[in-house]
Order: C-alpha cells, then structure tokens, then sequence
C-alpha cells in the first residue's frame, strides 16, 4: 500500500519553536508537558492530547500521537476498546517506524495513537487512510510561529506594557533554537514566581543530538 506524503517541516526547524515552549513550561512548573529527552521531543496540552516525536539515526524520525477527542484512528487496542473498525497506522511503511510505536505501546498499554508519521531524512509520510487522526486538533505549537507565541503567551498569563517588545523577546527566545540563556527567558516570564534557571536547562535540553 502507498504511502500518502505530508506538507511539515524538517523535524530539526521545529527545534527552536519546541524549546521556547519548553523552557516556559518548565519554568512555570510545567515541565512535564513539553520537554526534550533525547532522542525524543515530547509535547502534551495538559488535557490528554499528546505529540511524540522520536528522533532516529540518518537524519530520520517518527512522530506520533494522540488527540484524546477528535482522533478518529483506532490502532490495535484501540479498536478493541472503542469498539471501532482499525486504522493500521503502520500500512505500507518501512520497518523502522515501528521501534518507536512499540516503545510507546509498551511503556503504558492505555495510551492509544492516532497518527503515526514518518520523516525520511527529506519527507514526511503516513498510511493512507481517510479517517481525522486528530494530529491537526492537537494543533503542536512547533509547527508554526505564530501558534508557538500564542501558547506561550497564554502560558505566561500576563499582559506586558509594550506588545512589539513582548513578541521581540518571544522571538528572541525561538530563534535562540535552543541555546536559550536566563536573560532570554527572564524577557518573556513573569518577574516574580518563575524559575528561569529550570526552564534554561529545559530548553537545552533540545541541543541534545
């Protein structure tokens, strides 16, 4: 079966946008729900909706996922549990992506997936299938700016005087692509109540490789 190819970016410009979010999760006390152990990225709402991406050797990758409403894919034991025809997530794809849905399948039995990506070294794949897998619902700030500044925004939960002032250190601290230092973050959190050591250390995470 063919496989079908996908419009996303290099796993590695994702970087960037990926440890900003991190380092303001972290510092906020958040760090569990995005955070880089390499050689995975991990990214969840905190409503049960996650993206895994799992970085592999040759420049390849798989990422893969969850959104805990709207993914209509119902791979292997989610089939049984919802009592729905199955997705095969893996249809057509070449070995490799298999190692990392195994990983998460046997880490926690309960974590159903509902997209399983592939990242060759140059472009993205998935089975072909016509059901919503939920992968765009879960809506992975990474993907773009714009997005990754809203998050972190609403995240900060606070209004600065000067708007241009707080997107240029949001920017900052993205294009800083993981070398993220405590003056950048200091730009972008709260004064008080923050730990912008933790949340330095959370984005560095990223340059792991």
């Amino acid at each position: 079966m063919a496989l079908v190819q996908l419009d996303l970016p290099d796993p590695m410009a994702l970087r960037g946008r990926w440890a900003a979010l991190a380092a303001v999760q972290a510092a906020a006390g958040h760090g569990e729900r995005c955070q880089a152990v390499w050689p995975l990225w991990h990214y969840d709402d905190g409503h049960g909706s996650w993206a895994d991406l799992h970085h592999l050797d040759e420049g390849r990758a798989v990422l893969l996922g969850q959104d805990r409403n709207d993914s209509e894919t119902y791979y292997a034991e989610a089939s049984d549990f919802y009592e729905e025809r199955e997705t095969d997530l893996l249809a057509g794809a070449p070995a490799w992506w298999e190692p990392p849905v195994r990983r998460v399948r046997e880490a926690d039995a309960d974590l159903f997936l509902g997209f399983v990506y592939g990242f060759d070294g140059s472009t993205w794949w998935r089975a072909a299938y016509d059901a919503d897998d939920g992968f765009n619902s879960v809506c992975l700030p990474a993907l773009d700016a714009e997005r990754t500044n809203a998050v972190i925004r609403a995240v900060t939960g606070h209004e600065p005087d000067d708007e241009d002032r707080a997107r240029q250190a949001v920017d900052a601290l993205v294009a800083a692509d993981g070398a993220v230092d405590d003056t950048l973050l200091a730009a972008v959190v709260p004064p008080t109540g923050w730990d912008v050591a933790v949340g330095t250390a959370a984005a560095r995470g990223f340059l792991a490789c």
